[in-house]
This record gives C-alpha cells, structure tokens and sequence, in this order.
C-alpha cells in the first residue's frame, strides 16, 4: 500500500505474515502538499522480545499520527479489540482501507462495508486493490483532507527517512522470506557491514544472522547452493534499486536466540 501511494518499493512485500519489522516512513512531496506514510509491523501477539519491539512501533505510531489507515483483506472481519480502542480514544480520523476487493463479489464487500463502519464509528470505510492501484488517489484526496497544514517535517527531495543500507537489507531478507520455509525466515536477521560506492561498482558485504546452527545449515544449504541463489536474486533486486553494478558477499552467522536477547536486539536496531 505505501509502496503504491509513494511510487518506490520501500517496503518488501512478500505472501508471508510479520513481514515488515520496522516502522519505515514514506514521503510524498507535491508543490502543495507533503504527505508522511507510516508503514508499521503488522497487529499480532507477540511470543519473543523482537515482536514487542515491533508492537511498540506501532505505540510510538498512535502517538504521532494525524491520520489512521486501517487496513484490512477483503473477507477479513477480525479486529484487535486493543489497538482498536487506542485508536479510537486517540480520536483522531480514521479511515479503513478494504484491500484485495478483487478476491470478493460487490456484496460482500458491501457486508463488510458496514461491518467495519460500526466498529469505527464515523470513518471513511474505502475498498481499494493497492496491486492495481484502485481507488488509490481517492485515499490520498481524503487523507488530504483530513491532515493539520504545518510546514514540511522533511526535505522536499527525501522520500523516506531510511538510509541505503536498511534497504539493502529489506532486500537479502525479502529473498529469505521467498526462499526458506517455516521457522527460518522469522529467525533471520540481516545486516550490511560495508557498502562501499565505486566508479562502476558497489561492493557489499551483509551478515545474514540465525539464531540456530542448524538454520545456518539450512540457509547455506548442500553445497552451498541454497545462499548462491539467495546471494544472486538478492543482487539483482540490489541492482535495480540502486541502478548500479553490484558485488554482494553474504556471510552466515549464528547468533543465538537473538529474538530474546535484548542487548542483541538494541544492536541489531531494534531501540524503543
């Protein structure tokens, strides 16, 4: 969805949950207008530190928002009774985002139209396909509508508040996400360690961390082929993000529980 409203592929997208860990900022300029998207973790119950970090992003967000986008699946009808109370007391607008209509008929959407109206009560409920950019510049009309006017929070140039390196690493994790199967990809985290500019070429060199020595076996794979085909679908992705020639050199480590280990996770970014 923030990809579709800003025009760049700053959050990686993949058919698996818990996929976005951080919160990563979107900037949309105009001549009239800056708009600051939020893309936030998705609502779950967390089982290890790593996911309450995560939640506590989505705090900091209730906090800092002018705006709500609620976004749902089309045929989802389940809400998180908590954030959704915390919204609301915020009260600040709120408007709820259908996604995927294409995968329902008219009624039901139309069903679920009114399903969620009643949960928020007074917002805007839009139905939207954000892979086909559907109703999409309606959203951004009534988000329009709904923002304070303050001067511009970023440079008029800037469309995310995220350096070359988290990106890189959205990438590498991405293809672990696309790659790798059950418990593994939650298990990973990546970290770029050099990323050094040529004439002609960038050369990085990323860490890809596991909290087991088993997963570390399983992501290098027989032979090591299983990290030679992540290694090259990463670098093409890198290539075109960056337009430019790449060396990528991943490196497999095993740094245990990490997820539970708070010192590690304040490493590895994640700081409340």
């Amino acid at each position: 969805m923030m990809n579709a409203l800003v025009g760049e592929n700053l959050s990686i997208i993949t058919s698996k949950a818990q996929t976005t860990r951080h919160r990563i900022l979107g900037i949309v300029n105009d001549e009239n207008y800056q708009i600051v998207f939020s893309d936030l973790p998705g609502i779950l119950k967390p089982h290890y530190k790593l996911q309450e970090k995560m939640l506590h992003f989505i705090e900091v967000a209730i906090q800092d928002a002018d705006v709500f986008l609620y976004m749902v699946e089309a045929g989802e009808t389940k809400v998180d009774e908590e954030i959704a109370q915390k919204i609301i007391q915020s009260k600040k607008p709120v408007v709820v985002l259908i996604n995927k209509i294409d995968l329902s008929t008219q009624e039901e959407i139309m069903v679920q139209i009114q399903h969620w109206s009643e949960i928020f009560s007074g917002s805007q409920v839009i139905p939207i396909s954000a892979l086909n950019n559907f109703n999409l510049e309606k959203v951004k009309d009534v988000i329009l509508d709904m923002l304070p006017e303050n001067p511009p929070y970023f440079p008029k140039d800037e469309l995310t508040d995220k350096h070359m390196r988290f990106f890189v690493a959205e990438i590498i994790r991405e293809k672990i996400l696309l790659n790798f199967k059950q418990e593994v990809p939650y298990s990973v985290e990546v970290v770029v360690d050099q990323y050094k500019e040529e004439e002609n070429l960038t050369r990085i060199f990323a860490y890809i961390y596991v909290a087991r020595e088993s997963q570390k076996m399983i992501i290098l794979g027989k032979q090591g082929r299983a990290i030679k085909k992540l290694g090259t679908d990463a670098r093409l992705d890198i290539e075109k993000f960056i337009d430019q020639k790449v060396f990528l050199e991943l490196t497999v480590k095993v740094l245990k529980d990490w997820r539970d280990n708070d010192k590690q996770l304040k490493r590895l970014g994640y700081e409340n």
